[in-house]
């Protein structure tokens, strides 16, 4: 239970934002295309790549990406939004311009919301009055 680590937390929230982002998409019900199969003869074919699919994540996948997606209300929303738009390889600028911050508070932010993380799953609460540096600092530990 107390083996979580800062990168062990990063690895699982970027692999459940893999998970999300390859599973298909929403449809409303009731949602079909009318438009006929088209079936490509052998000239169709000839001379293109084939085209690679990544496999559609197991249930196992889906579980763990759900379950660290869970994780994200330990924070506060500003900090999940930071948290979570890292997970999916967002560069920080992006993240500096939507959250109105700059980059080294984006970063002290994302390092403390990971901390958290780390220190709720390794089982131990989260000291309130003390400064950001000592909760990342000692999670880092």
């Amino acid at each position: 239970m107390g083996d979580w680590t800062t990168t062990r937390v990063e690895d699982r929230l970027e692999s459940a934002a893999d998970v999300f982002r390859t599973l298909p998409g929403v449809m409303p019900q009731g949602f079909f295309n009318a438009w006929p199969e088209y079936f490509h003869s052998f000239a169709d074919k000839v001379g293109q790549e084939p085209q690679m699919r990544r496999p559609r994540p197991g249930p196992r996948q889906i579980t763990e990406a759900e379950e660290a997606l869970l994780w994200l209300r330990w924070l506060e929303r500003d900090d999940a939004r930071i948290v979570w738009l890292r997970a999916e390889r967002t560069p920080w600028k992006p993240i500096c311009w939507q959250m109105g911050i700059s980059r080294a508070t984006a970063n002290r932010r994302w390092r403390y919301g990971i901390a958290v993380m780390v220190w709720k799953l390794n089982g131990k609460r989260v000291p309130r009055n003390r400064p950001m540096n000592h909760v990342i600092t000692s999670a880092t530990r």
